[in-house]
């Protein structure tokens, strides 16, 4: 498998409750809400968001909302300086676990998050993404764009993951294989491709994945 020469940040990278996703109108329009952990009003309205945030999670649909409350968590988190704090001061049904789960899917980096916003990756999926750490992150959520998989399937792989479990042999648990990928190519790029697999007698994936390693090096 191969490795990313530097590795994409695992972590996001933007300051906490910036609605850098959000903001694009894109994904949600007019209505991205930053919290400021640093503001004593803005905590205090994210105080207000977790707490009915942790009351309409069941169910929930709006991808947009559920980021904004994982937004919410986080800021609420730093600005209270513990997941018990913030607990506290959230009330209702929003607990430590809650919090805590909901502030990680927050801080995934912005490449995943993007396709909780667009609904190409559930938020219920997201919290078990944002279970595991480094790279196994990136790869558990292109293999939920790329499979199709479940909720049940990502909870149980990510458990795997965290149990010690390779990524390739988590993911061969659940029925997905690692790295394939379906791709549509230009008639043209298409016919070149084939031209080249078969004049070098290899697969045509080598000569993708050899032409992606210079594309990412250079």
């Amino acid at each position: 498998m191969r490795e990313f020469r530097e590795g994409p940040p695992t972590e996001r990278e933007s300051p906490v409750g910036r609605p850098v996703i959000r903001s694009d109108p894109e994904v949600a329009g007019d209505r991205a809400v930053g919290f400021d952990p640093n503001d004593p009003e803005s905590l205090q309205e994210a105080a207000d968001t977790v707490r009915r945030f942790s009351q309409n999670t069941p169910g929930g649909d709006d991808n947009v909302f559920m980021l904004r409350g994982a937004a919410a968590c986080a800021a609420l988190v730093r600005g209270e300086g513990s997941y018990k704090a913030a607990a506290e001061r959230a009330g209702g049904d929003a607990s430590v676990a809650f919090i805590r789960k909901w502030a990680r899917v927050h801080d995934l980096p912005r490449s995943i998050r993007r396709y909780v916003a667009l609904g190409r990756i559930a938020p219920t999926a997201a919290k078990h993404i944002a279970r595991v750490s480094g790279e196994a992150r990136f790869l558990l959520a292109w293999a939920v764009l790329d499979h199709g998989m479940t909720v049940r399937e990502v909870r149980s792989a990510a458990s795997a993951i965290n149990d010690g479990v390779s990524v390739e042999d988590a993911l061969a648990a659940e029925g997905v294989e690692l790295g394939r990928l379906e791709l549509t190519l230009p008639p043209e790029t298409y016919r070149d491709l084939r031209r080249q697999a078969a004049l070098e007698d290899i697969d045509p994936d080598t000569v993708v994945a050899k032409a992606l390693e210079d594309y990412f090096s250079g």
